[in-house]
């Protein structure tokens, strides 16, 4: 285990991190709007256990891999950015089947294919290796546990605290979505923002460089 300070301290930088909204809230809002708040906690699930393999590749040495290698994290960035913009442009081409399936979508959607999503989007993210590869070796103390274990713990603390987070913002947009069911045209137009907002995403990943 890390010690008490090193816990105290990454607590407070990953509660500071993770609650200013990113890509990751904006993937999630936009899943909310698309399929309700069912779906978006499952969302949530996915994205989170797909941080926690980036958080054991980088305790086992493979983060490192990614931020040096210039094209294993073009490769990744890529995959990343052609899934959400697959997605995006399938939560547009559905917009105007919210209004008539709103209960369909919320609570009839494979919960399978819905975490999957998560979870690729998740893991398929190099931004996110290169912060923990960054971030988790400076929390890790010499007269502590194995520096493996250290950051699987500290891994650990930062997927529940965005756990946490993430649900609540993915709660508050499926909310939002539930005024508009009597609405047709208004749910379509939100279907519509959402699946722009994950192109966007989508777009700002394939176009970033990475740093040196």
């Amino acid at each position: 285990m890390p010690t008490t300070t090193s816990l105290a301290a990454f607590t407070a930088l990953a509660v500071a991190l993770i609650a200013i909204p990113g890509p990751s809230v904006m993937f999630v809002i936009s899943r909310a709007i698309a399929l309700g708040r069912r779906a978006a906690l499952i969302t949530v699930v996915g994205n989170a256990v797909g941080f926690y393999v980036q958080v054991c590749f980088v305790a086992v040495g493979l983060g490192a891999i990614v931020e040096r290698s210039v094209a294993l994290f073009t490769v990744i960035k890529f995959v990343g950015a052609g899934y959400l913009i697959w997605l995006g442009i399938q939560a547009i081409r559905r917009r105007k089947q919210l209004a008539g399936t709103l209960t369909e979508t919320d609570t009839q959607r494979r919960p399978r294919s819905v975490f999957r999503d998560g979870f690729i989007v998740g893991i398929a993210n190099p931004k996110t290796t290169i912060f923990f590869a960054a971030i988790l070796p400076q929390y890790v103390t010499a007269d502590g546990a194995p520096p493996q274990a250290q950051m699987l713990v500290l891994g650990l603390i930062f997927v529940v605290i965005a756990l946490v987070l993430d649900s609540a913002w993915g709660l508050a947009a499926g909310t939002a979505r539930t005024w508009f069911a009597d609405s047709p045209r208004n749910l379509g137009r939100l279907g519509a923002i959402g699946g722009t907002a994950m192109i966007g995403l989508g777009i700002q990943l394939a176009v970033t460089q990475r740093k040196n």
